[in-house]
């Protein structure tokens, strides 16, 4: 469905939602991150940290998305007012 097609709470509902996600999303991959960086600086030899130092960058492509999104969604709320 188009934005210009769902209601106003619809859309004011969505926003709550990717704000919440993307928070959450923020906060768990930047301690993944932070995690994985310290695990590779104390343990010597470990390929469980070097490997999984991958996913939050490939996961954080998923933010911008988000964020370009939210900005769809509050233009088309303010064209509405």
């Amino acid at each position: 469905m188009k934005l210009n097609e769902k209601t106003t709470e619809k859309l004011e509902g969505e926003l709550r939602g990717l704000k919440i996600i993307n928070g959450a999303l923020i906060g768990v991959l930047g301690v993944l991150f932070i995690v994985c960086v310290y695990g590779l600086l104390k343990k010597d030899e470990n390929g469980v940290f070097s490997a999984l130092i991958v996913v939050p960058i490939a996961l954080s492509a998923i933010i911008p998305l988000n964020f370009s999104n939210m900005k769809k969604i509050k233009a088309e709320l303010e064209s509405r007012k």
